[in-house]
Protein backbone atom coordinates (compact mmCIF):
# COMPACT_ATOMS: atom_id res chain seq x y z
CA UNK A 1 0.00 0.00 0.00
CA UNK A 2 1.24 3.62 -0.96
CA UNK A 3 0.48 6.72 1.27
CA UNK A 4 -1.41 9.22 -0.82
CA UNK A 5 0.23 12.73 -1.74
CA UNK A 6 -2.76 14.33 1.03
CA UNK A 7 -2.27 11.83 3.68
CA UNK A 8 1.63 13.03 3.58
CA UNK A 9 0.44 16.77 3.13
CA UNK A 10 -1.45 16.34 6.12
CA UNK A 11 1.37 14.48 7.92
CA UNK A 12 4.06 17.39 7.06
CA UNK A 13 1.08 20.03 7.91
CA UNK A 14 0.74 18.22 11.51
CA UNK A 15 4.70 18.20 11.92
CA UNK A 16 4.77 22.13 11.19
CA UNK A 17 1.93 22.49 13.65
CA UNK A 18 3.45 20.59 16.36
CA UNK A 19 6.80 22.82 16.01
CA UNK A 20 5.03 26.54 15.98
CA UNK A 21 5.81 27.30 19.38
CA UNK A 22 9.67 26.91 18.40
CA UNK A 23 9.17 28.31 14.41
CA UNK A 24 7.40 31.15 15.84
CA UNK A 25 10.95 32.31 17.14
CA UNK A 26 12.67 31.81 14.01
CA UNK A 27 13.52 33.51 10.52
CA UNK A 28 10.90 33.55 7.80
CA UNK A 29 11.18 35.01 4.22
CA UNK A 30 8.58 35.28 1.40
CA UNK A 31 8.22 36.35 -1.87
CA UNK A 32 6.39 36.77 -5.41
CA UNK A 33 7.42 36.14 -8.54
CA UNK A 34 6.36 36.36 -12.23
CA UNK A 35 7.81 33.94 -14.92
CA UNK A 36 7.66 33.71 -19.07
CA UNK A 37 6.68 29.71 -17.82
CA UNK A 38 6.76 27.36 -15.12
CA UNK A 39 8.88 24.99 -16.23
CA UNK A 40 10.76 21.99 -13.92
CA UNK A 41 13.14 19.35 -14.53
CA UNK A 42 13.28 21.10 -18.52
CA UNK A 43 9.62 20.59 -18.60
CA UNK A 44 7.02 22.87 -18.77
CA UNK A 45 3.93 22.54 -16.02
CA UNK A 46 2.20 25.33 -17.47
CA UNK A 47 2.07 24.97 -21.49
CA UNK A 48 4.27 27.78 -22.10
CA UNK A 49 2.47 30.14 -20.10
CA UNK A 50 3.26 32.92 -18.17
CA UNK A 51 2.45 32.35 -14.74
CA UNK A 52 2.86 33.84 -10.54
CA UNK A 53 3.76 32.14 -8.00
CA UNK A 54 3.81 33.00 -3.98
CA UNK A 55 6.47 31.43 -1.63
CA UNK A 56 6.58 31.67 2.32
CA UNK A 57 9.47 29.61 4.16
CA UNK A 58 10.09 29.24 7.65
CA UNK A 59 13.58 28.39 9.63
CA UNK A 60 14.35 27.13 12.64
CA UNK A 61 17.99 26.05 13.55
CA UNK A 62 18.41 23.22 11.03
CA UNK A 63 14.64 22.54 10.50
CA UNK A 64 12.73 25.11 8.00
CA UNK A 65 9.15 24.19 6.24
CA UNK A 66 7.88 26.23 3.31
CA UNK A 67 5.06 26.43 0.35
CA UNK A 68 4.90 27.60 -2.73
CA UNK A 69 1.86 28.75 -5.04
CA UNK A 70 1.96 28.58 -8.70
CA UNK A 71 -0.64 28.98 -11.42
CA UNK A 72 -0.27 26.36 -14.15
CA UNK A 73 -3.23 27.76 -16.19
CA UNK A 74 -4.59 24.47 -17.30
CA UNK A 75 -1.57 22.45 -17.37
CA UNK A 76 -1.79 19.36 -19.90
CA UNK A 77 0.68 17.42 -18.05
CA UNK A 78 -1.13 17.65 -14.73
CA UNK A 79 -4.57 17.03 -15.93
CA UNK A 80 -5.58 20.59 -17.14
CA UNK A 81 -4.68 21.93 -13.35
CA UNK A 82 -5.06 25.36 -12.65
CA UNK A 83 -2.42 25.48 -9.78
CA UNK A 84 -0.20 23.27 -7.75
CA UNK A 85 0.77 24.03 -4.13
CA UNK A 86 4.16 22.35 -2.70
CA UNK A 87 4.32 21.57 0.29
CA UNK A 88 7.81 21.13 1.89
CA UNK A 89 9.53 19.98 5.23
CA UNK A 90 13.72 19.37 5.59
CA UNK A 91 16.65 20.10 7.62
CA UNK A 92 20.32 20.98 7.14
CA UNK A 93 23.15 20.17 8.57
CA UNK A 94 27.39 20.75 7.86
CA UNK A 95 29.58 17.18 7.61
CA UNK A 96 33.02 19.25 7.64
CA UNK A 97 32.97 21.34 4.42
CA UNK A 98 29.64 19.60 3.41
CA UNK A 99 26.23 20.76 4.00
CA UNK A 100 24.18 17.59 3.84
CA UNK A 101 19.93 18.61 3.20
CA UNK A 102 17.60 15.83 3.36
CA UNK A 103 13.58 16.59 2.77
CA UNK A 104 10.26 15.56 1.93
CA UNK A 105 7.61 17.64 -0.57
CA UNK A 106 4.09 16.77 -1.75
CA UNK A 107 2.91 18.87 -4.49
CA UNK A 108 -1.05 19.75 -4.61
CA UNK A 109 -2.94 20.28 -7.70
CA UNK A 110 -6.05 22.07 -7.84
CA UNK A 111 -8.85 22.51 -10.47
CA UNK A 112 -7.17 18.89 -12.20
CA UNK A 113 -9.21 15.98 -13.75
CA UNK A 114 -8.47 13.01 -11.80
CA UNK A 115 -5.62 11.76 -8.86
CA UNK A 116 -2.58 14.54 -9.98
CA UNK A 117 -0.82 14.99 -6.44
CA UNK A 118 2.08 13.00 -5.66
CA UNK A 119 5.12 13.14 -3.07
CA UNK A 120 8.94 13.12 -3.59
CA UNK A 121 11.87 12.49 -0.98
CA UNK A 122 15.50 13.70 -1.46
CA UNK A 123 18.58 14.92 -0.26
CA UNK A 124 21.32 16.75 -1.90
CA UNK A 125 24.80 17.74 -0.58
CA UNK A 126 26.62 21.35 -1.14
CA UNK A 127 29.97 22.57 -1.37
CA UNK A 128 30.72 26.05 -1.25
CA UNK A 129 34.57 27.78 -1.69
CA UNK A 130 34.62 31.42 -2.24
CA UNK A 131 31.89 32.87 -4.91
CA UNK A 132 31.75 28.63 -6.06
CA UNK A 133 28.48 26.46 -4.77
CA UNK A 134 28.51 23.09 -5.61
CA UNK A 135 25.50 21.34 -5.25
CA UNK A 136 24.54 17.29 -6.21
CA UNK A 137 21.53 15.15 -4.90
CA UNK A 138 18.71 12.93 -6.18
CA UNK A 139 14.87 12.81 -5.51
CA UNK A 140 12.75 9.89 -5.52
CA UNK A 141 9.25 9.62 -6.28
CA UNK A 142 8.00 6.37 -4.85
CA UNK A 143 5.45 4.38 -7.16
CA UNK A 144 2.17 6.32 -7.13
CA UNK A 145 -0.83 5.47 -9.49
CA UNK A 146 -0.86 9.60 -10.05
CA UNK A 147 2.40 9.45 -11.88
CA UNK A 148 2.41 5.97 -13.49
CA UNK A 149 5.23 3.86 -11.17
CA UNK A 150 8.59 5.42 -9.75
CA UNK A 151 10.81 9.02 -10.58
CA UNK A 152 14.42 8.80 -9.70
CA UNK A 153 16.17 12.20 -10.54
CA UNK A 154 19.61 12.60 -9.91
CA UNK A 155 20.49 16.50 -10.63
CA UNK A 156 24.54 19.00 -10.52
CA UNK A 157 24.08 22.21 -9.90
CA UNK A 158 27.11 25.13 -9.89
CA UNK A 159 26.56 28.90 -9.34
CA UNK A 160 28.82 31.65 -9.09
CA UNK A 161 28.83 35.03 -8.19
CA UNK A 162 30.73 37.32 -10.59
CA UNK A 163 33.44 39.61 -8.39
CA UNK A 164 32.75 43.33 -8.06
CA UNK A 165 29.07 42.87 -10.15
CA UNK A 166 25.47 41.66 -8.70
CA UNK A 167 25.41 38.87 -11.00
CA UNK A 168 25.02 34.81 -10.58
CA UNK A 169 25.89 32.67 -13.19
CA UNK A 170 23.70 29.29 -12.66
CA UNK A 171 24.56 25.83 -14.54
CA UNK A 172 22.19 22.67 -14.08
CA UNK A 173 21.99 18.80 -15.57
CA UNK A 174 19.88 16.40 -14.33
CA UNK A 175 18.37 12.91 -15.68
CA UNK A 176 15.33 11.50 -15.26
CA UNK A 177 14.07 7.48 -14.99
CA UNK A 178 11.96 5.64 -13.32
CA UNK A 179 9.64 2.45 -12.93
CA UNK A 180 6.71 2.26 -15.40
CA UNK A 181 2.84 0.82 -13.97
CA UNK A 182 0.87 2.90 -16.50
CA UNK A 183 2.33 4.57 -19.65
CA UNK A 184 0.30 7.11 -19.84
CA UNK A 185 0.69 8.62 -16.51
CA UNK A 186 4.13 7.84 -16.46
CA UNK A 187 4.47 10.29 -19.34
CA UNK A 188 3.95 13.04 -16.35
CA UNK A 189 7.00 13.11 -15.40
CA UNK A 190 8.88 11.78 -17.88
CA UNK A 191 7.56 12.31 -21.67
CA UNK A 192 9.11 9.57 -23.97
CA UNK A 193 10.75 7.44 -20.96
CA UNK A 194 14.19 8.75 -18.99
CA UNK A 195 15.59 11.58 -20.18
CA UNK A 196 18.24 14.35 -19.26
CA UNK A 197 17.17 18.31 -18.84
CA UNK A 198 19.88 21.36 -18.58
CA UNK A 199 19.70 25.29 -17.78
CA UNK A 200 22.32 27.71 -18.15
CA UNK A 201 21.23 31.03 -16.36
CA UNK A 202 22.11 34.45 -15.16
CA UNK A 203 20.38 36.42 -12.10
CA UNK A 204 21.01 39.82 -11.27
CA UNK A 205 19.98 40.61 -7.67
CA UNK A 206 19.71 44.41 -6.31
CA UNK A 207 18.14 44.53 -3.13
CA UNK A 208 14.86 42.41 -2.95
CA UNK A 209 14.80 42.47 -6.32
CA UNK A 210 16.05 39.62 -8.23
CA UNK A 211 16.07 39.08 -12.20
CA UNK A 212 17.11 36.16 -14.69
CA UNK A 213 17.03 34.92 -17.91
CA UNK A 214 17.14 31.38 -18.09
CA UNK A 215 18.19 28.96 -21.23
CA UNK A 216 16.61 25.69 -20.84
CA UNK A 217 16.39 22.05 -22.90
CA UNK A 218 15.99 18.25 -22.64
CA UNK A 219 16.57 15.66 -24.85
CA UNK A 220 13.11 14.53 -25.44
CA UNK A 221 11.58 13.65 -28.72
CA UNK A 222 9.40 16.13 -29.67
CA UNK A 223 7.77 14.16 -32.18
CA UNK A 224 4.83 12.16 -29.93
CA UNK A 225 3.08 15.57 -29.48
CA UNK A 226 -0.36 14.18 -28.87
CA UNK A 227 0.72 12.01 -25.85
CA UNK A 228 -2.16 12.41 -23.15
CA UNK A 229 0.33 14.25 -20.08
CA UNK A 230 3.24 14.39 -22.35
CA UNK A 231 3.58 17.79 -23.33
CA UNK A 232 6.20 17.24 -25.39
CA UNK A 233 6.09 20.25 -27.45
CA UNK A 234 6.61 22.29 -24.63
CA UNK A 235 10.04 20.25 -23.61
CA UNK A 236 12.36 21.93 -26.10
CA UNK A 237 15.32 24.30 -26.23
CA UNK A 238 13.70 27.55 -24.59
CA UNK A 239 14.54 31.28 -22.93
CA UNK A 240 13.04 31.90 -19.32
CA UNK A 241 12.86 35.34 -18.33
CA UNK A 242 11.76 35.89 -14.19
CA UNK A 243 11.25 38.52 -11.37
CA UNK A 244 11.30 37.79 -7.91
CA UNK A 245 10.07 40.50 -5.04
CA UNK A 246 11.49 39.42 -1.77
CA UNK A 247 8.88 40.52 0.75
Amino acid sequence: MTLSAWSIAITLLSTAAVVTPVLAQSSMAAGVEAASEEARRGLSWSRGRAVGSADVAVRSGPVDASARLVTLRGSTRHGNADAVADVAIGAEWDLGAMRLRPAATVHLFTGARGKMDYFELGTSGSFTYGPVQLIGGVTFAPPQDAIGGSNLFIHASANAGIPGTPLTVIADLGHSSGSVDDPLRSQRLRPGGAYANWRIGVERRRGPLTLAVDYIGTDVSRTDTEVPFADARHAGDRIIGRARLEL
